[in-house]
């Protein structure tokens, strides 16, 4: 057991067992040794990889995409482009490289990295060193951006998913908070907490489903979605999410664990191994519409990438390639978009504001 394994049970010791959402928030970021504050986790040394660092073509299409919105909004003469939990730093590395055919963009652009963990901060700002932007700053939270700086493009790969949710349990007498406490093995284990909940808390579809089932909301998510959302209808902009997850609402628990590349028990080693559930990207899109934006329809990552552009970049890639390189370029290529991998299961979301904007990837002629 892990140091935040040892915290978690004395926690639990002294005031009970804790809420999925409480242990998600415990053991992604609220301590110093929790997993993303240790920063060890992105790449192919660590516990998963990302699309940006799957193949640069990723973070490639989504900088154009940048500059493409940007053109849309009328070219602002100054406005903030900020990522969501940027990682390594390779997605925005990689989206600025490719914005330079714009060069207006990048001289408007006020970069912000929204990055709780300061040791990913440190290898943020090295990959983006020599980023060809004047203004590159980083922020705790979202709710720090700067109001001024009028409109806003907003990324977020991969973030929503690691936001706590919380879940519930169907009883014979109604509905139970799932929490964890400690077993009679004195380990941490799963187990309904004794007191029905309120059955508002309950997506109104799911309220019927069979005993045992498990439902998950994700109050985290629509905070944040609902302040971004408010905050592109007032200045104008769009926040544009990529991430694995389903249109709901839905039953099942998808409460998962992933520690060098494979599955893991996810009440294990806390703080050793990522914590995330599948984002319901109904309840998202419900999120951003009560802030006031407008969303599109929920796009498959790789019908998104191919109608940026994805296999003409690539067969552009080819010819300056060497002899190696166009198998590599195929197989991340097939890796991003193929239903069979990541192209169906990731799926990719805008919210936007005016109304005339129509993003490209989410509308067709």
């Amino acid at each position: 057991m892990s140091d935040l394994g040892a915290h978690l049970k004395q926690l639990i010791r002294n005031d009970g067992p804790i809420s999925v959402a409480e242990f998600m928030r415990i053991v992604l970021t609220a301590q110093p040794d929790s997993y993303y504050m240790r920063g060890e986790s992105f790449g192919a040394g660590g516990d998963f990889i990302t699309a940006p660092e799957i193949s640069q073509i990723f973070g490639e299409l989504i900088g154009l995409w940048c500059v493409d919105t940007w053109q849309r909004l009328g070219e602002p003469k100054r406005f903030s482009l900020v990522e969501l939990g940027p990682g390594r730093g390779t997605m925005m590395k990689d989206a600025l490289r490719a914005a330079r055919v714009a060069p207006d963009f990048l001289e408007a652009a006020s970069v912000a990295m929204i990055e709780a963990s300061h040791v990913l901060r440190r290898l943020q700002e090295d990959a983006l060193h020599a980023a060809p932007v004047s203004s590159i700053h980083w922020l705790d939270r979202f709710d720090e951006l700067d109001v001024t700086h009028g409109p806003v493009l907003v990324l977020a790969n991969e973030f929503f998913d690691a936001l706590p949710v919380r879940q519930f349990v169907r009883a014979e007498c109604g509905w139970n908070e799932r929490a964890v406490g400690i077993g009679v093995d004195g380990e941490l284990c799963f187990a309904a907490a004794p007191a029905p909940i309120d059955i508002d808390l309950i997506p109104v579809p799911v309220r019927g489903a069979p005993v045992g089932a498990i439902v998950e909301t994700a109050p985290a998510r629509a905070i944040l979605a609902a302040a971004i959302g408010e905050r592109i209808a007032a200045a104008s902009g769009a926040a544009l999410v990529v991430d694995y997850g389903f249109v709901g609402p839905a039953v099942g628990d998808t409460l998962q664990a992933v520690k060098r590349h494979a599955y893991a028990p996810v009440l294990a080693e806390p703080g050793l191994a990522d914590v995330t559930t599948h984002v319901d990207f109904t309840a998202l899109s419900h999120a951003f519409t009560e802030g006031g934006a407008h969303v599109t329809s929920v796009v498959g990552q790789g019908e998104f990438l191919r109608r940026l552009g994805a296999a003409e970049r690539v067969a552009t890639l080819k010819r300056a390639a060497n002899e190696e390189q166009p198998r590599q370029l195929d197989t991340a290529y097939h890796r991003l978009t193929a239903p069979e991998a990541m192209g169906s299961l990731f799926k990719a979301l805008c919210a936007y504001s005016p109304a005339s904007l129509k993003p490209s990837g989410f509308f067709t002629a």
